[in-house]
């Protein structure tokens, strides 16, 4: 593999090609137990994400702060993956809302790593880690991905006072979104947040969830698991397992537990703490929950287990009937996951990455944060009816294997990785040829436009059949992008309004919605900028018109909001997009999906598809017999009674 300071490819890098990634978690050692206070999912998600980035043949080294003095300057942690502790402040534990006075020892300690390790990018986990990568770019070039794991400004505003991170976290959070070359959402809750609150572009935001390991947990005997446990088969059992913290919301189950009807005498563990031993001088939450329990006159029958080591939790997971986890906020939870794979089924608050993971009445169901009432209803169901608890077991389990295992999300984080690598810093690389970057260019085109040439020819021929469909039935065309695809957006009205190759037709009613900038500008001053464009669909659009919606990744905001706008209001739809396609892919009756996810590239195809289309939708026009002026064609339609609106659903011809 080339060096960093050599490798000035901006192409992604063959999926077959390895990486070498500098994994970044300040705090969530892979080493670390689970369970105390600052331990859990992102511990799990770090070492799950470095073996599995190993075993599809990548190289990864995972940085964390060394918190013992014992600890050897290198760990092997599995086949390709070492974990480096950082010489960052004492060599102790010390609570992660004091570490970010630690950072700058922290950083210099991986840049000497990365200067003589010849890293193709950064994995950054958490803010303070995500401070670490933007340092790393900004002196080293080296290009990263981050996943927060937890948003300060969602944090701040559940925990308000109790807080306990300095407030220079969300100007450090707002830099690391804005520098980031690639920002992992963690499920679709995030990426709205990441959005909304912290002003991310949608191109640079890729959605990949937590998984699972199915070595890890599947479904067993549940009588031997209860055996192990010293747990009677009778029992019926309500499993919390996870971090102890009040944000957890582990008293809203202990209250729930007490609303259970008479004959529905359940017991409740709660595994996790700083240790083995439940004790409240070691774990404080567990003497409030201890009171909480008390006073709700369950005392007898909440038991805390303490912390366990990852080869006990399957046996918790598959004695218990049922897996609550009712927290304020979510990030994503990764215990939800391991409890379906493991057939328990879940009842899970209605947030962040459970409100994703959890389908409701399939696999668990979901209840909102802080209402034992509701809980309480869930669980009487659940216990009472053991065939539906074996139904969504069974579903959770199905679940989990289709979308969530640790190699499916490695290898999507993988190939994002992939093109974060592809990307070099300018400002620290060695001169480029002038030449070499314009032959450069052509290259990058020509291969993405070889992709495209087989895979979009049918998709084009279909917009355009749609597009003229809708003229001949008397109907407008509106069309909406975001920068470089507000500019095609106008472009493409023009040749239509104007005329593109034929001469002498009649102008096409075509709308820009990007050129009225006083709509916009207002809208997006008193409203908010998301909702502009379906703003201007609801007023605009009637029934029979399309909507063409362009964005590079498909994860435009305000395009997405259109393209809903216009499904709502019966206008056909039409995406142009690159990617994935993103949500806008599912809003479209008719797509043409660029292979490619640099921007640069799609535009350019783009910019192709919609000089074809023009030039197709002119000859499907100048072909009608009927050469009747459009707005003709509308009154003449409506003179007679007839339905000039089919359904708005698109079907292809032929």
């Amino acid at each position: 593999m080339k060096p960093l300071a050599v490798d000035r490819s901006p192409e992604p890098r063959p999926a077959g090609c390895p990486l070498r990634i500098a994994m970044i978690s300040e705090h969530a050692s892979p080493l670390a137990p689970l369970g105390g206070r600052d331990s859990g999912g992102q511990n799990v998600y770090v070492a799950q994400v470095a073996r599995h980035l190993g075993r599809l043949g990548h190289r990864v080294d995972v940085f964390t702060r060394r918190d013992s003095p014992t600890l050897p300057a290198v760990i092997e942690l599995d086949e390709r993956v070492r974990v480096i502790p950082v010489d960052a402040g004492p060599a102790a534990p010390v609570r992660k809302e004091e570490l970010l006075p630690l950072m700058p020892a922290f950083t210099r300690f991986v840049a000497r790593h990365v200067r003589r390790g010849g890293y193709d990018l950064a994995h950054a986990n958490f803010f303070m880690s995500g401070l670490c990568a933007a340092e790393l770019k900004r002196e080293l070039g080296l290009p990263f991905a981050v996943t927060f794991h937890a948003l300060g400004k969602v944090r701040r505003l559940h925990q308000g006072a109790a807080d306990g991170f300095p407030d220079a976290r969300i100007a450090i959070e707002e830099r690391i979104v804005r520098e980031a070359d690639a920002v992992i959402a963690e499920c679709p809750q995030d990426e709205v947040d990441l959005i909304t609150l912290y002003a991310a572009e949608p191109e640079r935001l890729v959605t990949i969830p937590c998984g699972f390991d199915p070595r890890e947990f599947a479904p067993g005997d549940r009588l031997a698991a209860r055996a192990a446990l010293g747990l009677a088969p009778s029992d019926k059992v309500v499993l919390q397992l996870g971090r102890l913290v009040p944000r957890k919301g582990i008293d809203n189950v202990i209250a729930a537990l007490a609303r259970l009807p008479g004959d529905l005498r359940a017991r409740l563990l709660v595994v996790g703490g700083e240790s083995r031993d439940p004790e409240p001088a070691l774990t404080p939450e567990i003497g409030r929950l201890r009171e909480v329990a008390r006073m709700e006159g369950v005392a007898d029958r909440v038991e805390f287990v303490g912390s366990r080591g990852r080869d006990e939790l399957r046996d918790y997971y598959v004695a218990a009937d049922v897996f609550v986890s009712t927290p304020w906020y979510e990030p994503f939870g990764i215990t939800p996951l391991e409890a379906m794979a493991c057939g328990t089924p879940v009842l899970g608050a209605n947030v962040g990455g459970i409100a994703h993971t959890v389908a409701h009445g399939e696999t668990g169901y979901l209840v909102p944060p802080k209402d034992p009432d509701a809980l309480a209803d869930k669980l009487a169901l659940v216990l009472a009816q053991p065939r539906l608890a074996a139904r969504l077991g069974q579903l959770a389990v199905r679940r989990v294997h289709a979308l969530f295992t640790w190699e499916k999300v490695a290898a999507r984080l993988a190939e994002a990785f992939v093109a974060v690598a592809g990307r070099r810093v300018e400002t620290y690389a060695a001169p480029v040829a002038a030449a070499t970057v314009v032959e450069r260019g052509f290259d990058g085109l020509l291969a993405v436009l070889a992709r495209a040439r087989g895979s979009l020819r049918d998709d084009i021929v279909r917009a355009a059949d749609l597009l003229a469909a809708t003229f001949a039935r008397g109907g407008k065309v509106l069309v909406c992008g975001n920068g470089g695809s507000a500019t095609d957006a106008q472009h493409f009205a023009a040749e239509l309004v104007g005329r593109f190759l034929a001469p002498g037709r009649a102008g096409l009613p075509v709308v820009a919605l990007t050129a009225d900038s006083a709509v916009l500008t207002a809208w997006a001053n008193d409203v908010g900028y998301d909702d502009v464009f379906a703003r201007q669909v609801q007023a605009l659009g009637r029934p029979g018109d399309a909507l063409v919606g362009i964005s590079t990744s498909g994860r435009s905001a305000n395009v997405i909001a259109a393209l809903r706008a216009a499904r709502d209001g019966g206008l056909a739809t039409f995406a142009l997009l690159g990617g994935s396609g993103g949500a806008a892919l599912d809003l479209a009756d008719c797509a043409v999906l660029v292979p490619s996810r640099e921007t640069q590239r799609v535009q350019e195809v783009h910019t192709l598809a919609l000089h074809l289309i023009c030039e197709l939708v002119e000859e499907r026009v100048l072909a009608r017999s009927d050469a009747v002026p459009v707005a003709s064609r509308r009154q003449r339609a409506l003179s007679q009674g007839e339905p000039h609106v089919p359904d708005h659903r698109f079907v292809p011809r032929g």
